[in-house]
């Protein structure tokens, strides 16, 4: 069984698809990180963003795997060619870099072959923004996860708070969150929209808890 879990950026996809997968048994996929490990390995190449050649090379070429850390259940930690880029990927800096690299449609083809490869082995909960559209449109569920603005960009701050990595400043996070929409909603390739079957969760008056056992309901339901 495949749950596709897409929205915007700081809708908390990525918190709440590695709980939901905790809670179900399933394997969690975070396909945004592996677009992130793409663009920090073009930053230290020195690679123009813009090169769809040298970025597409990077995609194919250079191999991102998900670790475990001692004690947790779910991969959280992130590596591309053997180098751990689990803190590195989490920057401001590459909160900027990862629109043009993911927006790229030689690295979509490339991670969305290898997220599809994965994704067949078992039971998984993937998270993105093209998920439920391109990369599993026969999921058994679909969930578009949203929040409005405003608490995306205070949730953001307060993981980056907690995390040590990232900006701290409301207003600079909730300008980059406005303008992460605008250029993932409007990208030729694989834009960022709810699909057609998904089901819609504002999370903006919901705990994180609420809308893991709401999805998880919806899950055992399908199953």
């Amino acid at each position: 069984m495949i749950i596709a879990i897409d929205g915007p950026s700081g809708a908390g996809k990525s918190s709440v698809a590695k709980a939901v997968a905790n809670k179900l048994g399933f394997a969690c996929l975070d396909t945004g990180a592996m677009y992130r490990a793409v663009a920090w390995q073009a930053l230290q190449n020195g690679i123009d963003l813009n090169d769809s050649e040298a970025l597409g090379s990077i995609a194919r070429d250079y191999k991102i795997e998900f670790g475990t850390a001692e004690g947790e259940a779910i991969p959280r930690l992130v590596s591309i060619s053997g180098v751990d880029v689990t803190n590195e990927i989490r920057t401001a800096e590459i909160d900027k870099a990862v629109s043009p690299v993911s927006a790229d449609m030689s690295v979509r083809e490339a991670l969305v072959l290898q997220q599809q490869r994965i994704g067949r082995t078992g039971n998984y909960v993937v998270e993105g923004r093209d998920i439920g559209t391109v990369v599993f449109p026969d999921a058994e569920l679909k969930i578009f996860l949203t929040a409005s603005d405003e608490e995306r960009a205070r949730r953001r701050v307060l993981q980056n708070e907690a995390r040590g990595v990232g900006s701290t400043d409301f207003e600079e996070v909730l300008a980059d969150i406005r303008r992460r929409d605008e250029y993932d909603s409007n990208r030729a390739h694989s834009p960022l929209r709810a699909a057609d079957d998904a089901i819609l969760i504002d999370s903006t008056n919901f705990t994180i808890e609420e809308v893991i056992d709401q999805i998880c309901e919806l899950a055992n339901k399908k199953a």
